[in-house]
């Protein structure tokens, strides 16, 4: 009886390590993961710098939805609605041929070992480096889910439109405050926006927009719907291809692209935060990457949940 009971408490921590992400998870499994990853991330934002924003955005919109598993990069087939052409990523999301690529290069240096998931939160760390931000150690370990939820998408991820509460309500149901939620927002240091994501804010919201900023941003976004609908500007106006705090100056320069930028600082309870950020990048860059990795715990399938995906397009 003393032996079953010391095996069901080994077999009980064992169960335990399992549920948890760590960082040294693939160390012996997979020693080459890092470079290979790093290399595939680099040559792709070489080819187009605004791809590490977009990878950056594919590991947030896939943690939003029922956690980080994912789930966002499984492709629709005809007995199966993914998450692709959910509002939030229909014409949005992008750089799914570039993590074909990277989960390529990872299948040579060892195969079926590395999740699509955990392939998604180094791509994302990666990028923000490369572009000029801070580094830090991605916790690893995460599983691929074999399901996804357009409905889940369509209700989690915060769309541009949103207030400053709904912002908070939205990054408190994946266990994120709401100074993490300012931080994480300043992932808009980099990337492009669609015309028809910020329309409503350039010719709707002249009390908290900067008159010339607006009139620069009218000039390439008409103001009929449908028109010009894929016109694209940089959410970050002064630096659009660096990491830095640009962003969090521009919102106190009422140069906000999206209205849910311009609602981080807008009279309301982030604004002493967003002041913080603007005078203090190292502070910026610290708070941004335990934020990250925060963000990153959220919900992960672990031990015998999941699978590792051989292709991040479909279940194995």
């Amino acid at each position: 009886m003393g032996f079953l009971l010391k095996f069901a408490f080994v077999m009980f921590l064992v169960g335990v390590a399992s549920a948890q992400l760590s960082t040294n998870y693939y160390m012996k499994s997979c020693p080459n993961l890092f470079p290979a990853v790093n290399s595939a991330v680099k040559s792709a934002i070489s080819r187009e710098t605004r791809m590490g924003a977009s990878l950056l955005r594919l590991h947030f919109h896939d943690c939003f939805v029922k956690g980080c598993d994912g789930s966002l990069l499984l492709d629709d087939t005809s007995s199966f609605t993914g998450e692709k052409n959910a509002a939030p990523n229909f014409r949005s999301a992008r750089g799914f041929d570039v993590v074909d690529n990277i989960k390529s290069a990872v299948e040579k240096a060892c195969p079926g070992v590395v999740s699509c998931a955990d392939i998604l939160a180094i791509s994302a760390r990666d990028s923000v480096h490369i572009l000029g931000g801070p580094y830090w150690n991605v916790k690893l370990g995460r599983r691929d889910s074999r399901t996804a939820s357009q409905a889940a998408a369509n209700n989690s991820i915060p769309p541009p439109t949103s207030s400053l509460s709904a912002l908070i309500s939205s990054f408190r149901r994946v266990g994120l405050s709401a100074k993490d939620m300012v931080a994480l927002s300043g992932s808009h240091t980099i990337g492009q926006a669609r015309c028809t994501n910020f329309r409503a804010r350039i010719y709707n919201e002249t009390n908290n927009l900067d008159a010339s900023f607006g009139a620069s941003r009218r000039s390439n976004c008409p103001r009929a719907s449908g028109s010009g609908d894929n016109n694209l500007a940089p959410l970050d106006v002064q630096t659009p291809n660096a990491f830095n705090n640009d962003y969090y100056k521009n919102l106190i320069a009422k140069k906000g692209l999206l209205h849910s930028d311009q609602q981080l600082f807008n009279g309301g309870s982030a604004d002493s935060t967003v002041r913080q950020y603007s005078s203090n990048p190292s502070q910026f860059s610290s708070d941004f990457a335990a934020a990250m990795i925060k963000m990153g715990d959220f919900r992960p399938l672990t031990g015998s949940s999941g699978e590792i995906r051989k292709n991040c397009r479909r279940p194995n």
